[in-house]
């Protein structure tokens, strides 16, 4: 295996999630899951609502679990950078809360017009991702 390791920063408008050296970054790409390791090819991918993992971090973690909500990832030299309205990791989900919102948003889609139906689509989407990455992954 290679000494070489990725510069993974992880951002949202609230904080910097994670910044740090890993061996590999796995993201729900748009069009699906795309794989990242050291000496990849310059790459931009739009990101989905789902689960972003990586291995290797230097603090210890073997593999770590993170929930996403789309948003952007740049691939540059070993850096990758991933730009997302929301993200928190799997350990950090909050199990109730997570229930709570899928079970408002499925409430919400039968009772949505079709003009609405989308945002509560998307609501019910990212709570079941959380729900569930939290479910496999957290505490």
């Amino acid at each position: 295996m290679s000494d070489r390791t990725l510069n993974l920063s992880i951002v949202t408008p609230d904080r910097n999630l994670f910044s740090g050296e890993v061996d590999m970054v796995v993201a729900p790409a748009l069009y699906g899951e795309v794989g990242i390791l050291p000496l990849h090819s310059p790459f931009l991918a739009e990101l989905t609502v789902g689960e972003l993992r990586f291995s290797g971090a230097k603090d210890g973690a073997a593999e770590e679990y993170v929930a996403i909500s789309g948003g952007f990832m740049e691939v540059f030299e070993d850096t990758v950078t991933v730009i997302a309205p929301a993200a928190e990791f799997a350990r950090e989900i909050d199990i109730a809360r997570a229930q709570k919102a899928a079970a408002q948003a499925k409430e919400g889609l039968s009772s949505k017009k079709t003009e609405e139906w989308d945002k509560a689509n998307a609501s019910l989407m990212r709570a079941e991702s959380r729900l569930n990455i939290a479910q496999r992954f957290g505490k």
